[in-house]
């Protein structure tokens, strides 16, 4: 929606208010079975791997972790972050 609200100056200005859409990652010919496990983990690799081309908290990454955080369950996530943070994750990062 557009929302008008005032610049440093004091002037008017229009501005687009972007609405969070929450879906599911979409489906992936890589991954194609029911079992998402793969899908997941290439995901979350792809996510670090674009925030560490682009820089953390990049707009460009924001779908792939949009999707990881969908797609793999928590316990998942926090055991590889875990895993980042010591230097022992077995992943392509």
């Amino acid at each position: 929606k557009i929302v008008c609200r005032r610049d440093v100056r004091g002037h008017i200005v229009d501005s687009l208010e972007l609405e969070k859409v929450l879906k599911t990652a979409p489906n992936d010919v890589k991954a194609p079975e029911c079992n998402q496990a793969k899908h997941c983990y290439w995901k979350y690799n792809e996510f670090f791997r674009c925030e560490k081309a682009k820089g953390e908290g990049a707009i460009q990454c924001a779908a792939l972790k949009q999707q990881f955080t969908s797609l793999c369950p928590n316990e998942w996530v926090e055991r590889w972050d875990e895993q980042r943070e010591n230097g022992v994750f077995p992943g392509p990062l």
